[in-house]
């Protein structure tokens, strides 16, 4: 995994920046596939399964709001999917839950002025679209925003491998690519459109080029770790999912991160845990890591 690099702006910078948790359109997958090769009795303890061995998941965004601008990280699954695909994966909400939420805080989708997609899995992606009506075409949202992805993330949902092809959506690829709009990062590489006081941690292992935006904030970094490690239970070091691409070398970005931002008193920002939403990092005695500290949704946090 490629880290990002300390900024020497990054203190000016977060002195006027809010973050707020959005949790957007819950869904139902697997646990089995959610927590790879942990037996059921392990992960049980974290999550209940229903009757269909089916765990509840979030799907959650962060807004930042900075320098008059609003920045959405994520859009989490929306409310793209028809009936029959809603009901196969175990979409909760009826309505774009992810527009409710911005909707609460005054907020449409047209007031926001960036998305940034770690990736283009749909469950991540897939709020870009306007909800399902029949007979209607897919529809993207947010007119004004940029949009901005991993180059070598775009690379893969272009041309996407057998393992992973079901989770991309080539329609949403089409209307991102039409828009104009679309900003594809290179490894290593500063935003224009964001700056350099926004950072970007590099993983392969779920997904290859997946972007982990850093931003600072007064007491620490916090880190939107996207699918490298998607909840609190997904802290522990062995703890994969089945449907990651390279799950050693997944394990040696999480622990490179972890021991990154515990050396920063760093937290993460978790998008599928349906109850927290950020909490920060912490060893034990033992050398585990945990979190020493977490929270459910949080709203204009400023430190």
């Amino acid at each position: 995994m490629t880290s990002a690099a300390p900024s020497p702006q990054s203190g000016a910078a977060s002195s006027g920046r809010t973050l707020t948790t959005l949790a957007g359109n819950r869904q139902r997958l697997d646990g089995g596939a959610m927590f790879g090769n942990a037996p059921k009795a392990l992960w049980q303890r974290w999550m209940a399964a229903d009757e269909q061995n089916r765990i509840l998941l979030g799907c959650r965004a962060l807004l930042v709001r900075e320098a008059g601008r609003n920045i959405l990280v994520e859009t989490g699954i929306g409310a793209f999917f028809d009936p029959a695909m809603k009901e196969r994966y175990g979409v909760e909400e009826n309505g774009h839950a992810l527009l409710d939420r911005l909707a609460e805080l005054g907020l449409s989708d047209a007031d926001i002025d960036v998305v940034l997609l770690t990736h283009l899995h749909f469950d991540h992606a897939g709020g870009l679209l306007a909800p399902w009506s029949e007979g209607q075409p897919p529809r993207l949202l947010f007119p004004k925003a940029r949009f901005i992805t991993g180059q070598r993330q775009w690379q893969r949902a272009k041309s996407p491998h057998a393992r992973d092809r079901a989770s991309y959506l080539p329609e949403l690829l089409d209307l991102l690519e039409a828009s104009g709009r679309l900003e594809l990062l290179a490894d290593g590489a500063a935003s224009d459109t964001l700056g350099p006081d926004w950072r970007f941690h590099v993983s392969d292992g779920h997904t290859p080029g997946q972007l982990l935006p850093e931003v600072d904030m007064p007491s620490g970094p916090v880190v939107f770790a996207g699918d490298l490690i998607p909840g609190a239970p997904w802290v522990h070091l062995p703890i994969t999912m089945g449907y990651d691409r390279f799950p050693e070398g997944l394990i040696e970005e999480k622990t490179a991160l972890l021991e990154d931002l515990l050396a920063r008193n760093g937290r993460i920002v978790f998008t599928h845990d349906p109850e927290v939403a950020l909490g920060r990092v912490s060893r034990d005695g033992k050398g585990r890591f945990g979190l020493s500290e977490s929270s459910g949704e949080v709203t204009d946090l400023s430190h």
